[in-house]
């Protein structure tokens, strides 16, 4: 599945750069209106700080494997912030933007772990005074009797103000039909995102074609969500890469023999089309697992004594164990 970053009004024909290019010379004169001044003003020594806020951010994006659309996307929505501070200090017109989003895909393609880098990326730009993520899912927005819902939805947008109230499998809260209160909690947030509006920011995320009918069930939802990303599942080479990483976070190392054997295991499960499989969520799971057994092969083998510290940090194809379930 091909991903991509798409936004109102358009979507980006390219990687933008994120370096800031000065034209020397040019071979076409350049146009001057009539009414520009004849002289740049300096950039400000706050606009260069926040050019230095960016890379922070950017650090976490590159360590995500994968998601280059996604990365171009929050690229673009930090060029807007930063232009739009700078057409302010200009005295020219800057209207706040929307930026509520919706994020489509699979579990374990990194949706929750964005939603936090862009909470952070939000904060540090003066947009979010917080920049928390509050994540929540259905049983926490609706009740049990009428009214309930309302009350706490209203609760967990108070909650998220400031920050970002991250809405996993949203479309769950239209599933029961005109008589379920899910339709109270989309009413509420609908509501909510008037009554504060730029106090906080809606994400909700889910499978693309439920999110797409969920969507469907209120005619003012589509306005606004503006921003909407897609995240395409991981490919094997990347699942490989991100078990290794996932390894190495813990201080383990995968034997190549290893590697082999948990790339069959995927390329098995991705194949059979197993509803198990959840991308890096599984992967996860399997290395946790693995480390479970790694434990125990260990203490049976060294009964007596202590493994030197490589045989530690070592995870071998035996440890690996599938059986074809769950890890």
């Amino acid at each position: 599945m091909n991903g991509r970053a798409t936004a109102a009004g358009g979507r980006s024909e390219g990687r933008p750069s994120r370096q800031i290019n000065v034209v020397l010379r040019s071979s076409e004169p350049p146009l001057i209106s009539s009414t520009a001044p004849e002289r740049e003003p300096a950039p400000s020594p706050n606009a260069v700080s926040q050019h230095s806020l960016f890379q922070d951010i950017q650090k976490e994006l590159d360590q995500l494997v994968g998601l280059e659309q996604i990365k171009e996307l929050v690229f673009e929505i930090y060029a807007l912030l930063q232009i739009a501070r700078m057409r302010s200090d200009a005295g020219l017109i800057s209207d706040g933007h929307v930026f509520h989003m919706i994020f489509k895909g699979n579990p374990g393609t990194g949706k929750t772990t964005v939603a936090r880098i862009v909470a952070k990326l939000f904060q540090k730009m003066g947009v979010l005074s917080k920049g928390h993520l509050v994540e929540v899912e259905r049983a926490d927005l609706v009740g049990e009797y009428i009214g309930h819902t309302a009350q706490k939805t209203r609760e967990l947008v108070k909650k998220a103000l400031g920050g970002i109230l991250f809405i996993d499998e949203a479309y769950s809260l239209a599933r029961g039909g005109e008589k379920d209160f899910g339709k109270e909690a989309i009413d509420t947030l609908v509501k909510a995102m008037e009554d504060h509006k730029n106090q906080f920011i809606l994400i909700l995320a889910g499978y693309s074609e439920e999110i797409d009918f969920f969507m469907s069930t209120n005619p003012g939802l589509h306005s606004r969500f503006p921003i909407q990303m897609d995240f395409p599942d991981y490919n094997l080479d990347q699942l490989i890469q991100i078990s290794e990483l996932m390894a190495k976070e813990r201080d383990y190392i995968l034997m190549p023999q290893s590697l082999v054997k948990l790339k069959e295991h995927l390329q098995n499960e991705r194949e059979n089309g197993s509803h198990s499989f959840s991308n890096a969520r599984y992967v996860r799971n399997l290395i946790e697992k693995s480390i479970r057994n790694q434990s125990v092969r260990l203490l049976n083998q060294y009964v007596t004594g202590n493994p030197g510290k490589l045989e530690l940090m070592t995870l071998r194809p035996e440890d690996f164990r599938f059986n074809g379930k769950i890890p």
